[in-house]
């Protein structure tokens, strides 16, 4: 060691600091003792009577929310319409233009393929065709709109090119009739009709049984260089769209004022006492009168008043036998025993009939 220097002095060296000891696991709870049920209860009913102790602790049940009102199909003031067209064919149709249609007015509405032009028959509002329970209140149904609109009301310009086209239906008509006799078709061509934009061509047809028109359909096609769609339909509704004169002298019923064609079966005419000659008794289309149909009702009615023909009656003159009657004349015919046949009034006959049935009452 040099002389000056004080020596450094020699620290002892620090022991390892040690990590404090983790503490002891905590001890988990103590589960509490589940308390004994009685064994006289299901438990099924405990919980259920436990749950009403807690809802009767809780308080007064809340009002049920009221349900939201399921929205009702908006009618507008919309106008539905029932348009007309040739042949007497008519749909319904929605329209919402302003001013509203009137009657007889001509509209171009759309139909299945493009757009037809005809003339309104019937107007009627929205609300009034789509009543909650339905029009004839035999059912809780709500009546839909036309699913069909009419787009707008027809131009002058838009007429004029209809009857243009009602013009050229009778040389489509003749060349139809042409091409079905060089194909050898055993049907009658009886009506064509033209939609207004010429996207479709309509062919009426009448045929006994079925016939295949493909490819008269075909050659069609290639002539009128549209869409061409051949419609068999009978011979009643063939005189419902060409329309004609009956035996009374008058248009045809089913053209002139009948809705709808309805079947006629013989046993009308049987019922009416008419002559069961099928040429006296049938109409311009070959099948039996659409008039032995409505006027049936009149006939059941009045035939109430009348007792069956055959059928034994005493009156003042003894027994006789029912001959017939007149519906028009209130008259009955009576044959007696000898043969002898009379005719009296219907109120003679009852005056006759209850005078027989006082005096035998008396007898007795």
């Amino acid at each position: 060691m040099s002389p000056g220097k004080r020596p450094t002095p020699v620290r002892p060296a620090r022991a390892p600091a040690t990590p404090p000891a983790a503490p002891p696991p905590a001890a988990p709870p103590a589960r509490r003792p589940r308390p004994i049920e009685p064994t006289g209860q299901p438990r099924s009913a405990r919980a259920g009577k436990a749950a009403r102790k807690h809802r009767a602790t809780r308080g007064p049940k809340a009002a049920p929310r009221p349900k939201a009102a399921s929205p009702k199909p908006a009618s507008g003031g919309g106008q539905i319409l029932e348009v007309q067209f040739k042949g007497l064919r008519t749909d319904f149709f929605a329209s919402s233009e302003s001013p509203r249609l009137a009657e007889r007015e001509y509209v171009v509405v759309e139909v299945g393929r493009g757009r037809d032009v005809g003339w309104v028959k019937r107007v009627a509002n929205a609300r009034d065709i789509a009543c909650g329970g339905g029009c004839d209140k035999t059912n809780s149904r709500t009546v839909p709109a036309p699913s069909r609109r009419v787009i707008r009301r027809a131009a002058p310009s838009d007429v004029l090119r209809l009857l243009e086209l009602r013009g050229e239906e009778d040389e489509v008509r003749r060349r139809t009739r042409r091409l079905v006799s060089e194909n050898r078709l055993r049907m009658k061509v009886s009506e064509a009709e033209w939609q207004w934009d010429r996207n479709r061509l309509i062919v009426y047809f009448t045929a006994k049984k079925r016939v295949d028109f493909r490819k008269l359909v075909r050659h069609m096609a290639r002539t009128f260089r549209t869409r061409v769609e051949l419609r068999q339909i009978s011979v009643r509704d063939e005189a419902r769209r060409i329309g004609a004169i009956g035996r009374c002298r008058r248009e045809l019923c089913c053209r002139s004022w009948l809705p709808s064609i309805e079947p006629v079966v013989l046993q009308l005419a049987k019922d009416q006492g008419l002559s069961l000659n099928a040429e006296q008794i049938s109409g311009a289309c070959g099948r039996l009168m659409n008039c032995l149909r409505y006027e049936q009702a009149m006939y059941k009615q009045a035939k109430r008043r009348f007792p069956g023909i055959g059928q034994r009656v005493k009156t003042e003159q003894g027994n006789e036998r029912v001959k017939g009657w007149d519906l028009f004349h209130d008259t009955i015919s009576l044959k007696s025993r000898d043969g002898e046949i009379r005719t009296i009034p219907l109120d003679q006959f009852r005056t006759e009939t209850r005078a027989a049935r006082r005096s035998a009452s008396q007898r007795r």
